[in-house]
């Protein structure tokens, strides 16, 4: 990544006076005629000496924000300069949980106390990220961010959509149609870096990975499975994309029930991954999340273990390979389901566990070191089969939101802001609901709720912004409705949903209508000045692959001058 350093004067740190060496005799060649000059000079001599460890200000986006426009960068404001050579892909990146890896160019400026990270590409439309920060970024002085790193999350905008879904093609994961596979979740993310969402399905009975790879021709259209498929084990469940590696090709980690172990597979950049690295863990492991636990800048694993009842960490040596779980107790009674962000604001990120024969959620702060303190168990109204994390009443603190698959409810427990949960606050749904997802499918600011039942349908409720969620329509399934992907998968910039069956073994697409106006390229809800200077920027024919770019607005393949006049007839 290229540096670029916004000019100040300063005394390097690895310039300063060596033990023994007086100051004076420092000092005195480099005053000049004032006692201003050697004023500057002694200050700049002796700053290493004072400086202490360096410690984040703020950050922008700030944690937990919803709707940050895709262009975004990602700045860290510092408490005093940083070396600059200390910053590097390795201790200050991001990862977009559909876009993958976020690459691009370090911009530094505030006498080097702000750093900028400005991605060479958008992330997705309505997508988690995740930034992580390594104890390895260094201040001017010597002195280094704190062993914990640190870490946070946002979400990006969604355009505005009505939510009136249209179905586009329903796809098998089986290679004979009476040989079940049993598809039960996975994940959308961007596996060839192409720009568009990529669909992997988690095979229990076949245990295997099927790749389903986006045709980036705005239609929101897969092709056929890739073969030969590739191999984890026995029951493979829940699974997260990742970059373990940090080549920038998305990863993917799998969590094994029947054989008690967790596969990682690393992407090889086409769209197929490589050979599996087996681990094994405890008993029927239910939950997986990926976070940096130790601070070091890479992503390690956490699972539940539901038999066990208790969880594993796997920590990553960062060239994806990972050694033998340490175990720990999560704070309930069969720990199941697992999610990570920030609960607290430390800039660490924390484990969040339903335990469902407790019928508990509990936070487990990190404590930066690969450990965790549980907080005080709350009640979830039922048994947490799955959870997932976000903001859903805007007050800028992560909240939880899970499916209690026997109780046939789901359940909001609002976030404190310091690891502790309120009361949840139950919904009804169709019975054994297995998976709950949270994503703003109508584009109004606030994070609508998905919830998929084994025993009925998808249930679509909206947001109205303060974490109050009504009733808005289902989505029938074949046999059995197991999990949902809210995923823009045509790229017209709202977020469609990716439905799987694990009985009927097949992945429903359903289009979502998005009304954003045509020309709004930066995806701040207005056509303007800044969108026109997009434009102009890629003016000439589309990169192929893709045939088609953001910019292209009529879709031929080319930013011309009909493109410019859509772009100009919907200013503003």
């Amino acid at each position: 990544m290229d540096r670029k350093i916004v000019p100040d004067w300063r005394v390097r740190a690895s310039r300063r006076p060596h033990s023994g060496f007086s100051l004076i005799q420092y000092v005195l060649p480099r005053c000049g005629s004032s006692w201003a000059s050697c004023a500057a000079v002694i200050a700049a001599a002796v700053a290493p000496v004072w400086a202490g460890e360096l410690t984040v200000v703020a950050v922008d986006p700030a944690s937990h924000a919803l709707s940050v426009v895709t262009g975004s960068s990602i700045s860290i404001h510092f408490d005093q300069p940083v070396d600059t050579d200390s910053v590097t892909s390795n201790s200050f990146w991001a990862f977009g949980r559909w876009s993958g890896t976020a690459q691009g160019d370090f911009i530094f400026s505030d006498n080097n106390q702000i750093v900028t990270l400005n991605p060479d590409k958008s992330f997705f439309f309505g997508e988690h990220v995740m930034v992580i920060l390594s104890h390895d970024l260094l201040a001017e002085g010597g002195g280094s961010l704190r062993c914990a790193g640190y870490s946070f999350t946002f979400c990006t905008a969604a355009m505005p959509a009505a939510i009136d879904l249209t179905q586009i093609d329903v796809m098998t994961t089986r290679t004979k149609p009476n040989q079940t596979s049993r598809a039960y979740g996975g994940i959308a993310s961007d596996l060839n870096n192409d720009g568009w969402a990529d669909i992997t399905i988690v095979n229990e009975v076949t245990a295997d990975l099927r790749v389903f790879l986006n045709r980036a021709d705005d239609t929101g259209l897969f092709d056929d499975f890739l073969q030969p498929t590739f191999p984890v084990h026995t029951q493979a469940s829940p699974s997260e994309p990742a970059d373990f590696n940090h080549d920038g090709i998305v990863d993917i980690c799998v969590a094994n029930i029947a054989t008690a172990s967790v596969s990682i597979l690393l992407g090889n950049g086409d769209g197929t991954y490589g050979p599996q690295q087996t681990i094994s863990v405890g008993a029927a492991p239910r939950g997986i999340a990926v976070l940096d636990a130790d601070g070091d800048g890479d992503l390690d694993i956490v699972n539940t273990n539901a038999n066990s009842s208790n969880l594993s960490i796997l920590l990553n040596d960062g060239n994806g390979v990972f050694g033998s779980p340490s175990f720990f107790e999560g704070g309930g009674s069969g720990e199941w389901a697992l999610a990570a962000t920030d609960m607290n604001d430390d800039g660490i990120l924390d484990l969040v566990v339903g335990a469902r024969s407790s019928q508990t959620v509990i936070v487990n702060v990190g404590n930066g070191n690969a450990t965790f303190t549980s907080m005080k168990p709350q009640n979830a109204g039922g048994g947490p089969w799955m959870l997932v994390l976000g903001d859903v009443n805007g007050d800028g603190k992560a909240d939880v939101a899970t499916a209690n698959a026997s109780q046939s409810k789901g359940a909001i427990l609002l976030g404190n802001g310091d690891g502790t949960l309120g009361p949840a606050v139950t919904s009804n749904v169709d019975p054994f609901p297995l998976a709950t997802d949270l994503g703003d499918l109508d584009g109004d600011g606030d994070l609508d709720w998905v919830i998929s039942s084994f025993n009925g349908d998808w249930r679509i409720l909206t947001n109205d912004g303060a974490g109050n969620f009504t009733f808005d329509q289902e989505v029938q399934a074949p046999q059995a409705a197991s999990c949902a992907l809210l995923v823009d998968i045509d790229n017209d910039r709202d977020l469609d949903l990716v439905l799987i069956d694990e009985l009927a073994d097949v992945v429903i697409l359903m289009n979502n209508s998005g009304i954003t106006p045509l020309g709004d390229l930066d995806g701040n809800g207005s056509v303007d000045v800044v969108d026109l200077l997009i434009l102009l920027g890629d003016w000439g024919p589309c990169p192929d692959p893709p045939t088609t770019c953001p910019t292209d607005l009529d879709g031929d393949g080319n930013v011309g001058v009909v493109d410019l006049l859509i772009l100009l007839g919907n200013w503003g």
